[in-house]
């Protein structure tokens, strides 16, 4: 497995790929945004550790390029511990979110969890197909479509809608979805589920305001109103 570390400062750099390169991982590494565009697009890594705070181009935009063509996991790395800076990231499409200072053995960890979650949604009911209405998933693609037009998604965008759209009717609650999306539990708040859920209707509902598929259970969660069709 592939990572690109990208951060303007060497020395992190440098102790993040000591930890990468003993568990087994290829390690790139750029010092600022246009070099890491640049290598993804040569090396095609199967995750991102992204600093924000870089000259030039910040981590924000370089999410935004990647996220316009590609799911691959992103960890963003950053000294801003504000909750609109995580929401912010999560927003574009980050995977998880690792504020400096940070200790490299939790980071490690957390690219661990990250990348076996990739791997199990792909691997997990593979061939599963469902069909409601417009609305299209393929687990083992990972395509969306809503009138037959591809909808991009990032992987937590994805692997929510899956979770909710192939147990029709359970109603989950908040921290369940962040504990089975996440792995572990989330330093963040329930607002990162609010985000998602906001980014998934507009992406395949008719009316946002008043979706047919996601349903906000209030006081508890949510829940996908509809039965899938397994092909």
């Amino acid at each position: 497995m592939k990572v690109l570390i990208v951060d303007d400062e060497e020395n992190i750099i440098d102790v993040c790929t000591r930890y990468l390169e003993l568990e087994g991982y290829e390690v790139l590494s750029a010092l600022n945004g246009n070099d890491a565009l640049t290598q993804y697009r040569m090396h095609s890594p199967d995750l991102i550790i992204l600093d924000i705070m870089m000259p030039h181009m910040d981590g924000w935009q370089v999410a935004e390029e990647v996220r316009k063509q590609h799911d691959t996991p992103i960890i963003m790395l950053t000294a801003l511990g504000q909750e609109k800076d995580r929401i912010y990231g999560l927003t574009i499409g980050a995977d998880d979110y690792v504020t400096k200072p940070f200790s490299p053995r939790e980071l490690l960890l957390r690219v661990k969890n990250v990348l076996r979650r990739m791997k199990s949604s792909v691997e997990e009911e593979k061939g599963s197909i469902f069909r409601q209405g417009d609305l299209y998933i393929d687990k083992q693609k990972r395509l969306v479509t809503v009138n037959d037009i591809p909808i991009d998604m990032t992987v937590k965008e994805f692997d929510l809608l899956a979770l909710l759209a192939f147990h029709p009717l359970q109603v989950f609650s908040k921290s369940q979805l962040l504990e089975t999306l996440w792995g572990y539990e989330y330093l963040g708040d329930a607002n990162t589920i609010n985000v998602h859920i906001r980014r998934l209707r507009e992406k395949i509902e008719k009316d946002p305001s008043q979706p047919q598929w996601i349903k906000t259970i209030w006081g508890i969660g949510y829940k996908f109103e509809g039965a899938k069709d397994e092909n």
